[in-house]
């Protein structure tokens, strides 16, 4: 109860006179110092500004929408800090009171050593947990802040424009408006197409070389490694850029297929040759990270198992469908849905090979071979409709967030299993 009414007077009532400090130190500083931000800034996150910024004899005067935004998300975190404090103070409290009614208390060290010693672990953590907070969480609420919001290019840009909350909005004109509607469903799919089919390629295409260069027959296999690894020498960048010179209409694919006496191929300017462009590029620049993951965990099976499943009659195909591919299931399921994951997002590809080309009329901001995140970047960055973008990364992260908690409850690596029983 004396915790409730103010900070550490239940730690002072103990005899924890550091923490009792402490808790009273953190409470003093928010009624003393705080109060005027927190009622500026709660004002400025609900009403996001009433006058228009403007400037007179060179300085500002007036509401920025985005900065009030900023602040007042800002705010909300530091209440939500200063209430997790408060509950903290209260069961600290209580908690250390029923261990002194037991005798519990006294058996540890007391004292200012006594106490940082036992708070050593929490003050390790804490610089992380604030980081995580202001760099991960901050950011976050941002952007999901914006989506209600109609904060987007030409009549509601700050400063000189004010932006104000316009509820769902920005979601029913996604799901409902025609042209926003057809793009977010083409793009959407195309997305998860994009995903699923690179993710797979990759990851079986690697699995391949891996039973490849650890073959008996072959020899030499260091220098089979090295080959497929080169293209992770060169960044993917480098890669991606000479990729789209080479795949151009005048690039040296169609130049070396005309002396062949073939036609040109519009390799980035017919939409579904692109795309299996992407995917091809894709694989190159992806199977080799794979293979030498497959590698070492075709080197961790035990060898015992292929000899048992030799004496009992298996052949080659059998132990590869019965041993190897469920053992290597089993270690890389994880890596194989965060790839998953890693591929709805994998913007450097889609924009240094094709940037999202070729056009499509019937979309809004975006090409033929634009992904969801590729599209946000164009409706940010090129089109200043940063709430229509919101919208979209909400949406990315719910759908990425889903399948990858989904895939990884059901993985028996993640829920530490045993493989063989």
């Amino acid at each position: 109860m004396l915790s409730a009414l103010f900070m550490g007077l239940g730690q002072f009532s103990n005899g924890k006179i550091v923490k009792g400090i402490l808790f009273s130190a953190i409470e003093l500083y928010i009624l003393l110092c705080t109060i005027p931000y927190f009622q500026h800034s709660l004002w400025g996150l609900f009403t996001l500004g009433v006058t228009r910024q403007h400037f007179i004899n060179g300085k500002a005067t007036g509401d920025n929408s985005i900065n009030l935004l900023m602040n007042g998300l800002l705010c909300v975190i530091l209440l939500a800090l200063a209430l997790l404090a408060y509950v903290l103070n209260i069961v600290d409290a209580y908690k250390t009171g029923k261990l002194s009614e037991c005798g519990s208390e006294k058996q540890k060290p007391k004292g200012i050593l006594g106490t940082l010693d036992r708070l050593f672990p929490v003050f390790m953590l804490t610089p992380a947990f604030i980081v995580s907070v202001f760099l991960v969480l901050f950011p976050m609420l941002c952007s999901f802040a914006i989506a209600f919001t109609n904060y987007s290019s030409p009549y509601h840009i700050p400063p000189r424009n004010l932006i104000s909350w316009v509820g769902l909005d920005n979601f029913k004109n996604l799901l409902t408006l025609g042209v926003w509607n057809k793009t977010f469903v083409g793009i959407g799919t195309w997305t998860v197409i994009w995903a699923i089919i690179s993710t797979a390629t990759t990851y079986f295409a690697g699995l391949f070389l891996a039973l490849l260069t650890n073959s008996k027959a072959i020899s030499h296999k260091k220098l089979w490694r090295s080959i497929f690894v080169l293209p992770m020498a060169m960044p993917g960048f480098i890669s991606l850029l000479i990729m789209r010179l080479a795949f151009n209409g005048m690039g040296p694919v169609n130049q070396l297929l005309v002396k062949m006496g073939f036609g040109k191929v519009e390799w980035l300017t017919d939409p579904m040759i692109a795309k299996v462009v992407l995917i091809v590029v894709n694989l190159w620049l992806s199977s080799a990270g794979i293979m030498v993951m497959m590698s070492g965990v075709l080197t961790g099976i035990s060898r015992e198992l292929y000899e048992a499943s030799a004496i009992d009659g298996a052949n080659e195909r059998q132990q590869f469908w019965k041993i190897t591919l469920p053992l290597v299931l089993y270690s890389t399921a994880p890596l194989l849905v965060m790839s998953l994951a890693g591929n709805f997002n994998n913007f450097g590809v889609i924009y240094l090979l094709t940037d999202g080309g070729p056009v499509d009329p019937t979309y809004k901001f975006a090409g033929s071979t634009d992904i969801l995140i590729s599209w946000v970047y164009k409706m940010t960055l090129q089109q200043s409709q940063y709430n229509m973008a919101s919208v979209v990364s909400i949406l990315i992260f719910i759908i990425i967030a889903v399948v990858s908690v989904f895939n990884l409850k059901r993985t028996r690596s993640f829920n530490e299993e045993d493989m063989i029983q």
